[in-house]
């Protein structure tokens, strides 16, 4: 007990340092503070839960201490509560139907949780403002206009012009993008996380066949859901935008293992894949491709539809 008790707190400082190095405004402070969830998450896979339960309470207090007290709450909800969430998910385990071996949770499920977690946080972030969508946008509205250095009053002329545009479509678009930013975000540091614990031999779970991952037969008629309801007014559509864009990411993710999947006997697999990676990477837009690729995996069966042709493995010569 001694042991998950100092390894939270020393996940929790650490989880601390990488959030509170973005106030020293360097470009590699970006980074790491992307990396904050990851100390807590290698806590709760490698030692218990309860470890990374005590790195995101000792984390968001530690931050309480030093700049304010309405950090404790922010980042507990923000950080805290969804690293330690997920790493608990990971480790959940029931006995299987059909032997005596043990059924572990889905990486399927795991990754439809980070998108539900990043809409629920930029959801939050709207309550703090009181669930009123005109006081969110002027705020947001406002925090751009500083940024772009917008003087509304100063004349006008063209660039003033553009700039409000700018404003205008940031408004519109950063919430659904800031969801889908934290559902890669959560993703990426918790197969991060799980990596680094199974390197060390700590992982208590096998790892997971990631290409064969799917998502529970209700997510598709939440999908249609949330994106029906993006079309409606003030905030009902803004709420239901930004769930629709996590969920979008998420299917981006299984179209990724779709891929996966179907290329793993073609020859130049690795490029291809290089270059799909890549591509998204660099351009943005190829990621709907990959929505659209988990969309049809999902309606149609592609991965068990290519297993089906290719046939059982050749069984080797005695």
């Amino acid at each position: 007990m001694t042991q998950i008790v100092l390894i939270g707190i020393g996940a929790g400082t650490a989880t601390a340092l990488l959030f509170a190095s973005l106030a020293s405004g360097a470009l590699l402070s970006v980074v790491l503070f992307y990396l904050a969830p990851l100390p807590i998450m290698i806590a709760a896979l490698g030692w218990s839960h309860w470890s990374g339960l005590i790195g995101a309470f000792s984390a968001s207090a530690g931050l309480a201490l030093v700049f304010g007290s309405s950090f404790f709450l922010s980042f507990l909800i923000g950080i805290g509560a969804p690293a330690w969430w997920l790493g608990y998910l990971a480790l959940l385990a029931r006995p299987a139907a059909a032997n005596n071996d043990v059924e572990w949770y889905p990486a399927g499920r795991l990754v439809l949780w980070s998108a539900i977690i990043g809409a629920l946080v930029v959801v939050a972030a709207i309550a703090h403002f009181g669930f009123d969508q005109q006081r969110f946008q002027a705020a947001l509205r406002h925090a751009f206009e500083q940024l772009l250095e917008l003087q509304p009053d100063a004349g006008g002329g063209k660039d003033a012009t553009d700039r409000t545009r700018i404003v205008d479509v940031l408004v519109l678009v950063v919430p659904p993008a800031a969801a889908v930013v934290w559902t890669i975000l959560l993703t990426l540091n918790l197969w991060l996380a799980g990596t680094t614990v199974r390197i060390s031999g700590r992982l208590k779970r096998p790892w997971p066949n990631i290409p064969a991952m799917t998502f529970p037969t209700l997510t598709p008629a939440l999908m249609i859901g949330t994106v029906m309801g993006s079309l409606l007014p003030d905030l009902a559509g803004l709420v239901s935008a930004i769930f629709a864009a996590s969920l979008l990411m998420a299917y981006a993710l299984l179209g990724f293992a779709v891929l996966h999947a179907i290329t793993s006997n073609v020859k130049g697999r690795r490029v291809m894949l290089a270059g799909t990676y890549g591509a998204v990477i660099v351009l943005g837009w190829p990621v709907l491709i990959m929505s659209l690729l988990g969309l049809v995996d999902t309606a149609l069966g592609l991965r068990v539809r290519l297993d089906m042709k290719r046939g059982p493995p050749p069984i080797p010569d005695p």
